[in-house]
């Protein structure tokens, strides 16, 4: 990517009144620490600015700067840049309508490196390659020449950690591991960042993930792994977070070309994450036939619908 095109979203930055800092519903640890990123710079660059975000980001990410300034309101007449981080899809952020009527001086800078599905930026900063949209902010750091602090190092490095699985989806680079490692120079604790977002798990999600493991049956035709979880088997105190943990471990599981978790949702939904390590699968083909986008190797939809199990088989009504 263009080296201007970072530049001229930074000088539209410095520029701003007031700024608007948008995630996607449910953020995982990318979204949650790109987005505190964001808001660090804006702090040192003494901008006047608000975070909106559908969910409450998950008491994993308590150590992340910021965190306390996510928002469920916002009010689009005092803002002129919105800044959207780690989501391609408007639908995800809940402010499809206010982001497609906003008024002409409104301008939008992406960051994110999920596959394009909504065309709504400005200045769209998109690296499909990267392991994470926190590591496209590094880019953005270094070309504009911004300091990195422990709080933007541990931003980053949490995107990076969450969104590689520490280290082992194949979207890992050798930029990934340097871009890690440059962080522990700038201060970023990867021992606190491992204890919160990998090791520190509930009772309830290690209870759902061996009911998880119970019910893995592999189609021996296709050589395809799945998982099924009703609303009965899930504890209410289970968290998104929790389940995209159970999907990351799922994706260990050798010699099989792919994996489905597919788990009901108290809205009458399903949620699939699909997960794969084999360099010839581009599992977000079988995402998109269902709906949904993300990666040649991790991806997910959602659907409408309940399950109903029938001659030991999961029918979705």
């Amino acid at each position: 990517m263009n080296d201007s095109l970072f530049q001229k979203a930074y000088s539209l930055i410095k520029d701003a009144k007031h700024i608007l800092l948008i995630t996607h519903e449910k953020p995982d640890g990318d979204a949650v620490a790109s987005t505190c990123a964001m808001a660090e710079i804006l702090e040192f660059l003494k901008k006047q600015y608000s975070i909106f975000c559908l969910d409450k980001p998950s008491y994993q990410y308590n150590y992340l700067p910021h965190l306390k300034k996510f928002n469920s309101d916002c009010d689009f007449n005092q803002v002129d840049i919105i800044i959207v981080l780690d989501c391609g899809d408007l639908k995800r952020t809940n402010l499809k309508k206010q982001i497609n009527q906003r008024q002409k001086n409104q301008l939008i800078i992406e960051f994110d490196h999920h596959p394009k599905i909504d065309n709504y930026a400005d200045i769209e900063l998109r690296i499909s390659e990267s392991a994470s949209t926190t590591e496209i902010l590094y880019q953005f750091l270094k070309i504009n020449k911004i300091k990195i602090n422990k709080n933007l190092a541990n931003c980053i490095l949490t995107g990076i950690i969450t969104d590689t699985a520490n280290f082992l989806y194949p979207s890992t680079s050798s930029q990934t591991i340097n871009i890690a490692s440059e962080m522990l120079t700038y201060g970023a604790k990867l021992p606190l960042i491992i204890e919160s977002t990998w090791r520190n798990k509930s009772l309830v999600a290690m209870k759902t993930l061996g009911k998880a493991m119970s019910s893995l049956k592999i189609n021996k035709k296709y050589n395809f792994a799945t998982v099924v979880l009703s609303q009965e088997n899930l504890d209410n105190a289970i968290t998104d977070e929790d389940m995209e943990g159970i999907a990351g471990f799922l994706s260990n599981l050798e010699n099989v070309s792919g994996i489905m978790f597919l788990h009901e949702q108290k809205n009458n939904s399903l949620k699939g994450s699909l997960r794969t390590s084999n360099n010839n699968v581009d599992i977000s083909r079988l995402a998109y036939l269902l709906g949904g986008g993300g990666h040649a190797k991790a991806s997910g939809f959602t659907i409408e619908g309940k399950l109903e199990k029938t001659n030991k088989i999961w029918q979705v009504q």
